[in-house]
């Protein structure tokens, strides 16, 4: 396979429950070689069906996938060796240590990596001989870890990987994962810490209802959502003694008393004249605070719109 090629591709990709019940409906997604991509969405969404139809434990019911050019169910054998898969909960034996646990694991896994390796990796070295029931929530997820990087896997699927981690363990983590990808891994992320994502996708999916509702480069899908100025005017001074918001640039605007918050798509030219105005005026804005849309925001308001046509519709 060249460099860049997609390594995981999803067409048109239908999955059905009893009862008629359709978690994903119509998916179509890829992830090249060597990319961090991020699959998100709010609970519910068919993240956990799509995943698992990529990972082979589940067949489409229509549609097509396909994990380094194999049909992950179907050739089994070919994908196995090659893939890591972290679990939002590995289910370990409590009263096994942790090197046992990684020493059993490596048992089942083809052309396994040393176990001292894969627990220093994840930061587990000085607690190879703590029983799982005594290991904290978060150093269990850093075992999930370990456990799925044993085979030295092309393609990493990382489910919720920081959950229970305190900050300095999630930015440890972060580092690994960038790591890997780096190494020319190939990572599919899902997560609800939606700075994650932002930190470490190439590019990501949203998906609602079991659908792609928006995809493309971190950059470009928060792109898609306006920027945010908030401050405070002097207390005798109103929004209508701002210039005219449209020569601003300004495409949307909030104001309770003093405090106002303007919406744009063009944050240097809004900012610009309001500082200019406020220089000219000798105004103080109190509390400035001028930032493009985060990731967050933009998921939040895309969650707000799908909300609204579902209930027109």
């Amino acid at each position: 396979m060249e460099h860049g090629e997609n390594v995981i591709e999803a067409t048109e990709v239908w999955r059905r429950y009893d009862g008629g019940f359709a978690a994903v409906r119509g998916a179509s997604f890829s992830v090249a070689r060597g990319e961090l991509f991020a699959l998100l969405g709010t609970n519910g969404a068919g993240k956990t069906s799509t995943v698992e139809l990529l990972e082979g434990l589940a067949v489409p019911d229509e549609g097509s996938v396909r994990l380094l050019g194999h049909d992950p169910h179907r050739e089994r054998a070919q994908v196995r060796p090659r893939i890591g898969v972290m679990l939002q909960e590995g289910g370990f034996p409590s009263e096994l240590t942790a090197a046992e646990t990684a020493r059993m694991w490596a048992g089942c896994t083809s052309g396994a990596r040393q176990v001292t390796d894969a627990l220093e990796a994840v930061g587990l070295a000085e607690r190879r001989d703590v029983r799982v029931k005594q290991l904290s929530g978060g150093e269990r997820r850093r075992l999930d870890l370990a456990l799925a990087l044993l085979g030295r896997p092309d393609v990493l699927f990382l489910d919720e990987p920081t959950t229970g981690l305190d900050a300095e363990g999630r930015r440890e983590t972060w580092e690994l994962v960038r790591s890997l990808r780096d190494s020319g891994t190939t990572v599919l992320l899902t997560t609800h810490y939606l700075e994650e994502a932002e930190e470490l996708a190439d590019r990501l999916a949203i998906m609602h209802e079991g659908r792609i509702a928006a995809s493309g480069r971190v950059a470009e899908v928060v792109a898609r959502y306006p920027s945010r100025i908030s401050f405070q005017l002097p207390d005798s001074y109103v929004l209508a003694d701002l210039p005219p918001l449209p020569e601003l640039g300004v495409t949307g605007h909030e104001a309770t008393g003093c405090q106002v918050r303007l919406l744009t798509d063009d944050l240097q030219r809004t900012a610009t004249g309001l500082l200019l105005w406020a220089r000219d005026a000798g105004v103080e804005l109190r509390g400035l605070d001028a930032r493009s849309a985060s990731l967050e925001e933009a998921f939040l308001d895309m969650a707000k719109e799908l909300e609204t046509e579902g209930i027109s519709r």
